[in-house]
């Protein structure tokens, strides 16, 4: 091949990667309008049981999130490429549909509006990261769409309380009017999702092609790696109940600390945050060796929870103020829970030539993740903590950042194990065909 067609080649493949990172963050950022909103405003202060009606609608709301993650298991595993657009138009509907049942149905039923929207919503991710995942890209292509996360909760949050502001529109309403604002821009991007190209030669040597796994290929791969793969689930257990609650209490934390009429504060601090972590992530592309890739990502997730437990640690003592702290906090979990949903399943599947895809795997984790969620929810408003939120919140931290350093790192020492031969000192691959030891 002359030097021409290879540059063409190269220019050509990061305009894929490009335009795949930039369509996948809009269309998940534009997925938050329909999941974050209800949660700036108070809906009257009401409340049932002594919990307030919020409160209940966020609990409802993870709730259904969780089932989605453990039915996601299986959908996304199996998710096929022609039915993916249709899929993802259908649950936004439902979700947005959710919304408006929201604004019209007596409190506290609303509940049931909330834990639809959530069971749509959460095979969102998986749908959207299965038409990037298996390139030499992805970890670029998934840290983009993963900074989402970070960017999307304060700026759907903004956007709500600014339609508030302007339009004047009430607590119940307001989510589902946020939701119509985004509605045509998200329909346009998972258009314009179905016309990124599908991975090429090159993409699936180094990164292995990704396909639809049935229930016995799962069970092959669970299996195989149960211990690690366990070990994976912990620490991530552990990261989204910290990131889920610090997304979800986000405002009444930050009243709590004195910044509760800084609205603009949410989308600043989020915006600074993704800028942070997406520098980090996007580096991981320069690592082609998948070993080398695999190591790193554990040790940026340690990384985190150091840098959450530490945060912390300073916050509880006095010596941190709220907003270095709630900003700190946030660069840390992200920096430990992006890997998992962009990188580290990724690379594992192509380290060990797997059969199958990280959908499924992201899925695992999050079901499990989610699970924990909701029981700290649960346990936080039952069982009468006299407590405020950022309080228990940064003490929580400090322990579960302790528990997800042991874990990553074990789960590290188990995957190099993994990887060696007895008698050669070298792990020979699994071949795509097959996910039994070779």
């Amino acid at each position: 091949m002359s030097k021409s067609n290879i540059y063409s080649a190269k220019a050509k493949r990061i305009a894929v990667a490009v335009y795949a990172a930039v369509i996948a963050f809009l269309t998940y950022t534009c997925v938050y309008a329909f999941r974050k909103p209800f949660t700036v405003v108070n809906f009257g202060g009401t409340s049932f049981a002594g919990v307030s009606y919020p409160t209940m609608l966020i609990i409802s709301q993870v709730i259904g999130y969780m089932l989605s993650k453990f039915y996601g298991i299986r959908l996304i595993a199996e998710l096929k490429r022609a039915s993916r657009w249709k899929t993802g138009l259908f649950l936004i509907m439902v979700s947005w549909l959710a919304l408006l049942l929201l604004a019209v149905v007596p409190s506290p039923w609303g509940i049931i509006c909330m834990a639809i929207n959530g069971f749509s919503l959460g095979f969102m991710w998986g749908i959207v990261f299965s038409y990037v995942e298996g390139r030499k890209a992805t970890d670029f292509i998934g840290s983009v769409m993963a900074v989402s996360f970070i960017f999307a909760g304060g700026f759907t949050r903004s956007a709500a309380l600014w339609l508030k502001d302007i339009l004047g529109i009430n607590d119940y309403w307001l989510p589902f009017v946020t939701g119509a604002v985004f509605i045509i821009p998200i329909c346009l991007f998972i258009f314009l999702l179905e016309k990124i190209p599908l991975p090429d030669k090159e993409d699936k040597e180094e990164r292995t092609e990704r396909l639809p796994m049935d229930v016995n290929e799962r069970k092959k791969l669970i299996t195989r790696f149960f211990a690690g793969i366990l070990l994976m689930v912990i620490s991530y257990f552990f990261l989204t109940i910290m990131r889920d609650i610090r997304d979800n209490y986000m405002v009444v934390m930050w009243k709590e600390l004195g910044y509760g009429k800084n609205y603009q504060l949410y989308a600043g601090t989020e915006t600074l945050i993704s800028i942070v972590v997406l520098a980090i992530m996007a580096l991981m592309v320069f690592v082609r060796k998948n070993l080398l890739a695999f190591k790193l990502v554990h040790i940026i997730i340690i990384a985190g929870f150091i840098i959450s437990g530490v945060a912390s640690l300073l916050f509880i003592n006095g010596r941190l103020n709220g907003n270095w702290w709630m900003l700190l906090i946030g660069l840390g979990l992200y920096t430990a829970y992006i890997p998992f949903n962009c990188i580290l399943f990724e690379r594992m599947i192509a380290l060990f030539k797997l059969k199958g895809n990280a959908g499924f795997l992201i899925y695992v984790a999050d079901s499990f993740g989610y699970l924990g969620s909701v029981l700290i929810m649960l346990i936080k408003e039952f069982f009468s903590f006299n407590i405020s939120w950022s309080r228990f919140y940064s003490q929580g931290v400090v322990w579960f950042a302790l528990l997800g350093i042991i874990c990553t790192i074990v789960s590290l020492q188990y995957f190099l194990n993994q990887h060696k031969d007895k008698s050669t000192g070298k792990w020979k691959l699994v071949p795509p065909s097959s996910l039994e030891p070779a």
